[in-house]
C-alpha cells in the first residue's frame, strides 16, 4: 500500500507543478486548441488559444510516478517484496498510455500546425490505434510471468492479458484463443480511447471521469493484490478464493499513479480551463483504461465501470445512425455534452451532472465485483 500512495503523491505534486510551465511553453509555441467558432457552442467563446497537448503533462508523472512508487517497494520487508523489478505488465500499461498518447499527440501537431481542427484524418489514427493495440496485445498475450519462491518453484505463469472473456473474472466458457484475444484487445483499445476522446469537449469533464475510472482500477488491483493466487501467505487456507492475474500491485500501482496525475492537472483544467489535456492526453488515458481493463480481467465489466464514456459514445453513434437512415438529427449535437449546451445549460451544470453519472457507473462496476467475491467466499 506504501508503495501505491507514493507513487499516487509523486504523480499528484509534478502533474499539479508541471502544468503551469506546460502551459507557458505550450504558450510560447503558439499551440493553441484550433476553436471552430461557428457552432453555437457557448463553450467555445473565449477558449480560442488555450494551450493543447496538455496530456503530455500526465503521462509524464505518471511514468516518474511509477518509478518512484518502485523505490518505495524497496523498503518494504523482504516477505512483501513481490514486484520490485519492473515487469511486463507495466510495459503494457505504460506502453498503452504513451503509444496512444503518441497517436493523440501526432492528431494535435497537426492541428496546431495547420491552425485547423481536423488534425491527422481518419484513417491514419485509426492506423495508429489498431498498431499500438495489436503490439501490446501480442505481448500481453505471449509472455508469461515466471515469478519464484524462496525455494525457486514458479508461483506465478501469468501473462498480461487473457485467452478468455472476462466479466468480475475469466469465464472459462468463452475460451477465444490468442489471435481472437488480441483482436479483442485491439476493439477494446479503439473503443475506450475513442470514447475518452469524445467526452473530452468540456472543461474537465473527460479528466474526472477519468479520475474515477482507474481509482476504481486502483482498488480493484489491489484488492486483487492482496487476494492473490501467487502469494503463498493467503492460499495457504485452500478455502480462500483468489484473483488469478498477473503482478496486480503493479497494476495499482499505476492506476493510482495516472489518477493522482490527473487529479494535478485537473486543478489547471477545471472551467474556465487553462489549458487542454488534447487528444495527447484522451488518448493515452484511453489507452491506459483499455489496459486496466485486460489486465484485471475485467474487460466486460469496463463497459459499466466506464459508463459515461459508453453513453457519450452511442450518443454519436446514433445521432449518425439516425442522420443517415431518414435525414433527421435525435440530438441537437453530438457528444452528447453539446447536446445539453445548445439545451442552455451552463458548461459547470453539465460537467458536474456528467460526473455524477460517472461516478454511479464506477459505483455499480464496484458493487459487482466485490459482491462477486462475497459470493466466492460462499
Amino acid at each position: 500500500m506504501r508503495a501505491v500512495i507514493v507513487a499516487i503523491g509523486v504523480a499528484f505534486l509534478v502533474s499539479l507543478l508541471a502544468t503551469p510551465l506546460a502551459i507557458k511553453v505550450f504558450a510560447r509555441l503558439k499551440a493553441g486548441q484550433p476553436i471552430r467558432s461557428n457552432l453555437g457552442l457557448a463553450s467555445n467563446e473565449g477558449k480560442k488559444g488555450t494551450p493543447t497537448m496538455g496530456g503530455v503533462v500526465f503521462i509524464l508523472a505518471t511514468v516518474i510516478a511509477y518509478v518512484a512508487g518502485h523505490l518505495a517497494l524497496t523498503t518494504l520487508p523482504d516477505a512483501q517484496i513481490a514486484q520490485v523489478e519492473p515487469t511486463i505488465t507495466a510495459l503494457v500499461l505504460l506502453g498503452l498510455m504513451v503509444f496512444s498518447g503518441a497517436v493523440g499527440f501526432i492528431d494535435d501537431f497537426l492541428k496546431v500546425r495547420k491552425r485547423h481542427s481536423g488534425g491527422l484524418n481518419k484513417r491514419g489514427k485509426l492506423f495508429g490505434q489498431i498498431l499500438v493495440g495489436a503490439a501490446f496485445g501480442v505481448v500481453a498475450l505471449y509472455f508469461p510471468s515466471s515469478m519464484t519462491d524462496a525455494s525457486g518453484a514458479t508461483t506465478n505463469t501469468e501473462t498480461v492479458g487473457s485467452t478468455t472473456l472476462s466479466f468480475i473474472r475469466d469465464i472459462p466458457a468463452l475460451e477465444i484463443g490468442k489471435v481472437a484475444s488480441v483482436i479483442v484487445i485491439i476493439m477494446v483499445v479503439m473503443a475506450a480511447t475513442n470514447g475518452v476522446n469524445l467526452t473530452d469537449g468540456l472543461d474537465g469533464l473527460a479528466t474526472g471521469a477519468s479520475v474515477m475510472v482507474l481509482a476504481a482500477y486502483a482498488l480493484i488491483a489491489f484488492w486483487q493484490y492482496r487476494h492473490w493466487c501467487a502469494d503463498p501467505t493467503y492460499t495457504a487456507n485452500p478455502d480462500n478464493y483468489c484473483y488469478a492475474v498477473r503482478d496486480p500491485l503493479e497494476i495499482a500501482l499505476i492506476a493510482g499513479a495516472a489518477a493522482g496525475a490527473c487529479v494535478g492537472f485537473l486543478w489547471w483544467n477545471t472551467s474556465p480551463a487553462r489549458i487542454f489535456m488534447g487528444d495527447t492526453g484522451a488518448l493515452g488515458l484511453g489507452g491506459l483504461i483499455a489496459g486496466m481493463a485486460m489486465s484485471t480481467r475485467t474487460v466486460l465489466l469496463l463497459p459499466i465501470l466506464g459508463g459515461l464514456f459508453v453513453i457519450i459514445t452511442m450518443s454519436v453513434v446514433i445521432q449518425i445512425i439516425s442522420f443517415r437512415t431518414t435525414g433527421k438529427r435525435v440530438f441537437r449535437m453530438s457528444p452528447l455534452q453539446h447536446h445539453f449546451e445548445l439545451a442552455g445549460w451552463s458548461e459547470v451544470n453539465i460537467v458536474v451532472r456528467f460526473w455524477i453519472i460517472a461516478g454511479i457507473g464506477v459505483a455499480i462496476a464496484l458493487g459487482l465485483f466485490y459482491s462477486d467475491f462475497l459470493a466466492s467466499m460462499g
